[in-house]
């Protein structure tokens, strides 16, 4: 029987696949015609096009498949089509999950967010009972995906044998879009964060997520969720951190939290105008207000979650991005 990777081409699903490949799985993919497909180009996959939001696509694509990991996600805190954060992370969700259900799939991974589980402050370490809190932050990321997973656990409760993991800020490398995560981590590198604000944020390795993922299809009790979650620093660390490391300058102005939204304004209105992804959003600055830090015992004790150093995390990621040319000449 094949194993079907959603979202495959993108940073965390084309991860879980090279994991899926170690073990020697028979790996179906999903992709759309549009698609970057560099992440998954030379690996021994097959290809099938189409959208989560086809049903019929995704009855082809789950046909003979005895395993599903639904990775694929609109993953951006802005947006000039707000709808589409909706269309695929709630609409898609449901269509893939209804349909894994129907073909009695025995076991489906879905890869949602910490962001469902809601930014709770600096020291305060939740766990995954913690209540979503972010309505009021204009994250459409976070709000579509936490109405996903009411979806989810609604099919799951249908009878769909299916674990939810919840990745934090995930980093390394083959960030080829870059994801805003890693999009951090350029602009650093780059010069091109003017400063922060005192927030809160958990960091963890792309490669222990998808192992992760694995793991939760082995180990995973059915109808839970798990935190992936490595280290809780502040975001004026984690800058730090990550300049040390590429050996720059870090982005020295903390800024208090109104004179951070009125940049999230600004770049927003440029951001319309470029038709450019803005340096921070609105809701970025929101969320990092709130701070957000995650209690990961429940992931490291169930199932078995091995963890890498964030140093180690940190470097491997900046090496990359230079590597790959997403940072500027310093010549």
């Amino acid at each position: 029987m094949k194993t079907l990777v959603t979202g495959a081409t993108g940073f965390i699903g084309s991860t879980v696949v090279r994991e899926l490949l170690k073990e020697g799985a028979d790996i179906r993919v999903t992709a759309r015609k549009e698609s970057d497909t560099r992440n998954i180009d030379g690996l021994d996959v097959e290809v099938v096009y189409g959208d989560t939001r086809d049903r019929g696509a995704m009855r082809r694509a789950l046909k003979g498949c005895d395993t599903l990991y639904h990775v694929a996600a609109y993953f951006a805190h802005w947006s000039l089509n707000k709808d589409l954060f909706y269309e695929v992370n709630v609409e898609g969700t449901k269509t893939i999950l209804t349909e894994a259900l129907a073909q009695g799939l025995e076991k489906v991974v879905y890869t949602s967010t910490s962001n469902t589980i809601g930014s709770h402050g600096a020291g305060n370490f939740v766990n995954e009972e913690a209540q979503f809190n972010a309505w009021k932050t204009g994250d459409h990321y976070a709000i579509s995906k936490y109405l996903a997973e009411i979806e989810a656990k609604k099919i799951c409760g249908q009878g769909l044998p299916m674990v939810t993991v919840n990745p934090t800020l995930v980093i390394g490398v083959r960030d080829i879009k870059p994801t805003p995560s890693g999009k951090l981590i350029v602009d650093i590198v780059n010069g091109d964060m003017p400063g922060y604000i005192d927030g809160a944020i958990n960091i963890i390795d792309v490669q222990d997520v998808a192992r992760a993922h694995l793991l939760a299809a082995k180990k995973g009790r059915i109808g839970e969720r798990y935190i992936l979650g490595n280290e809780n620093v502040t975001v004026g660390d984690f800058f730090r951190l990550t300049a040390e490391i590429a050996g720059v300058k870090p982005p020295r102005l903390k800024l208090p939290y109104g004179a951070a939204l009125m940049l999230g304004y600004v770049f927003e209105i440029q951001a319309r105008i470029t038709k450019k992804t803005p340096v921070v959003s609105l809701s970025q600055v929101r969320i990092g207000n709130m701070g957000e830090h995650f209690d990961n015992s429940k992931a490291v004790n169930e199932l078995g979650l091995k963890l890498t150093p964030i140093r180690t995390t940190v470097k491997n990621t900046v090496d990359w991005f230079i590597k790959n040319g997403y940072v500027k000449s310093r010549n």
